[in-house]
């Protein structure tokens, strides 16, 4: 609900400021793709914008606004100060830190900031509905109904008003003003999807099932591709004992959204009720996939197992919830006949008497206690009885339906994955990879950033390769005209290095073909040449120290997918291992000592640390890198990681609001991601 009334002020708040603010080009094109929802790329341009001229209060303003789009609230919130500190009359920004600060459960705070900004714009219908969110989430339900008086003395015919009393009413238990607050929202605007929606989870609360039922019809009918409507109509249909109905809302989340793990979930309880056993399977397995530890669907993929023969999968499976759940007496029997049936009578019999043992455990109070969401009794006549939460993680209710405890995530409208509500793509948690001098780089939608260092420049100027030296840590794999070409020139260099072997500039540059054409032993030889040459040649330096970290990452995966109790019994493996570690290192210090601001060497060798878990040393190297590049996005997402690595939670959020802020988008998922934890 909270996510529907931000959602809602957004649309009023940034058109409305567009009309207000006349500034540069540079802004204009910001606030179009704000308007259009790119978040990542408004961003680009108001910081732009703000380097340009910091002392503008706007761009921060609309900065903010696209933060609070990609879940980033403690960003946003420092932006609205930094707008306010420029301008304290600029209204709105009070609006969005108040936004910012509520989303942030700094609840006092934005009550501040709401009627600090209804001083400058009284009635102002937004933050008014927002303070009486912030009130109710207080449950000071007496400041709320007196906001809510005003509200609807002022826009009597706003249908928004009466969802949120509405949702108030419910939280103090008076279902039935609650229902006449759904039912006159609907009367005013009976267009709006989301009235129905909510209306039909009061009904499914007081059992009415098929008032239930026609509300989720009916919002199914105004929006068609909202999850969160199929997975409640599901529900209903199941208590109404319509299977094949429930069955055919789940396969449409899923034709949908293929990785929902509630519709997967309860279509594979509904499978398996029905016989389906396989295809039950199936859906758990993606389940599990996504869920490693998902002991729920871990145990019902045991049962089919079991039922379709797979004994040694089911006390796989039985094991797994066993060792989370070592009191759980339905597990051990089941486990006792799973391993009867495969032949193992000893273990089925130990199973059996240990599940003996527990009853009687059980019956005298010698089992440890559960806790209190564990032993809460449920009236089998209650419309949850056969429901659990999302995030609920009672064994006991293995077999119950799951229903959500947070809004579906929306979906962006655009294909691509950095338009729109980026923070909610499925992004890997991985450290953004090592700076390497090369000639091309992968295009890139959002990180438009040309990695600038003075000597570097200087050495293109000087025109002593083929082609020109760009930094970058997105690497382009070569196509096929580009390797012709790259071997072509090796065959020049070794031509230009027989008339002069004691070229340095030619080794170095023959090293660059060798390592784009992925010839590391080659490269490292002649790298290693131009640096005998050339002792204070710090970038033969740095791409040895690259292509050192490449062989070393490519051996090791190596040992992955070898034997590796036979390759570490070699004699001497691992500290073969460690000294080419340490050589990689050696060659980053030398960077270093030649060049001390050089900032992709301090980050290389951060990145080198965090991966050996050195996470103070590695914090270390991006403090120096950030120290002398204050806008250097990776390391500050590099930093965050180790940051949180580390459990400084606060602190590493900061250094991923920052690189979401300067270009790095996949910030914003891990913001998410630690926020719902």
């Amino acid at each position: 609900m909270r996510n529907l009334f931000y959602t809602f002020l957004f649309c009023l708040l940034t058109p409305a400021l567009m009309a207000q603010i006349n500034t540069d080009r540079v802004l204009a094109i910001g606030r179009n793709a704000l308007y259009f929802e790119d978040y990542v790329l408004s961003i680009q341009y108001f910081n732009q914008v703000i380097r340009s001229k910091s002392w503008l209060a706007e761009p921060y303003f609309y900065r903010a606004v696209a933060k609070i789009n990609l879940d980033d609230y403690q960003g946003a919130a420092d932006d609205c100060t930094l707008c306010l500190e420029r301008n304290p009359f600029l209204t709105q920004a009070y609006y969005a830190r108040g936004v910012a600060y509520q989303s942030l459960d700094r609840l006092d705070e934005a009550i501040e900031d709401y009627r600090r900004g209804l001083e400058f714009k009284p009635g102002d219908r937004g933050m008014m509905i927002n303070l009486a969110m912030a009130y109710i989430e207080q449950k000071n339900f007496d400041e709320a109904e007196g906001v809510f008086d005003d509200l609807m003395r002022d826009y009597p015919r706003y249908a928004l008003n009466y969802l949120a009393r509405g949702a108030m009413y419910i939280d103090k238990g008076d279902t039935v003003r609650a229902l006449a607050d759904y039912d006159q929202a609907i009367e005013i605007d009976p267009y709006y999807a989301p009235a129905y929606g909510n209306r039909a989870i009061l009904y499914y609360q007081r059992g009415d099932y098929e008032e239930a039922l026609d509300d989720l019809n009916e919002a199914l009918r105004l929006n068609t591709r909202e999850s969160a409507y199929y997975i409640n109509r599901g529900l209903v249909r199941y208590q109404l004992n319509d299977l094949r109905g429930a069955m055919a809302d789940y396969d449409q989340v899923i034709s949908i959204d293929s990785q929902n793990r509630i519709a997967r979930f309860n279509r594979g309880l509904l499978r398996f009720q029905v016989g389906d056993n396989n295809r039950a399977i199936e859906d758990f397995d993606v389940v599990i996939e996504q869920e490693p530890d998902n002991y729920m669907a871990i145990y019902n993929r045991a049962l089919l197992r079991h039922e379709t023969g797979d004994y040694r999968g089911a006390v796989e499976d039985f094991d797994a919830v066993l060792d989370e759940y070592p009191t759980f007496l339905p597990g051990f029997l089941a486990r006792s006949e799973a391993k009867r049936a495969m032949g193992d009578a000893a273990g089925a019999d130990r199973d059996y008497w240990a599940a003996i043992r527990m009853e009687d455990q059980a019956r005298a109070g010698q089992l440890p206690k559960k806790d209190d969401a564990d032993q809460e009794e449920t009236d089998p006549s209650a419309p949850d009885a056969n429901t659990c939460e999302e995030s609920d993680r009672n064994i006991e209710k293995f077999n119950r339906l799951v229903v959500y405890d947070k809004e579906d995530e929306r979906k962006s409208k655009y294909q691509s994955e950095v338009r729109g509500r980026v923070q909610d793509r499925d992004v890997r948690v991985e450290l953004e990879p090592q700076f390497v001098l090369t000639y091309y780089e992968k295009p890139d939608p959002v990180k438009k950033l040309i990695y600038y260092d003075k000597s570097l420049e200087d050495f293109n100027a000087r025109m002593l390769l083929q082609w020109k030296l760009l930094l970058t840590n997105e690497e382009a794999a070569l196509t096929e005209e580009q390797v012709t070409r790259h071997f072509r020139s090796i065959d020049n260099y070794s031509a230009r290095l027989d008339r002069d072997p004691a070229d340095a500039y030619a080794h170095f540059g023959r090293a660059m073909d060798f390592m784009l054409v992925q010839d590391f032993a080659e490269a490292l030889n002649d790298f290693s040449a131009a640096i005998d040459l050339a002792p204070d040649f710090y970038m033969a330096y740095f791409n040895r120290a690259v292509v050192r970290y490449k062989q070393w990452k490519y051996d090791e995966s190596r040992l992955a997918e070898t034997d590796a109790f036979d390759l570490d019994s070699q004699p001497g493996a691992p500290n073969r291992r460690a000294y080419e570690h340490e050589q990689i290192v050696r060659d980053y210090d030398m960077v270093i000592k030649l060049n001390p601001d050089f900032i992709y060497a301090y980050f290389n060798r951060g990145n080198l640390r965090f991966g050996q878990r050195d996470f103070r040393a590695a914090i270390a190297d991006y403090d120096e890198a950030i120290l002398r590049d204050p806008d250097f996005a990776e390391a500050y997402f590099n930093r965050g990681l180790a940051r949180l690595a580390q459990g400084q939670a606060t602190e590493g959020i900061a250094d991923l609001s920052k690189a979401g802020e300067l270009g790095i988008y996949n910030a914003y998922s891990i913001i998410k991601r630690m926020a719902n934890r």
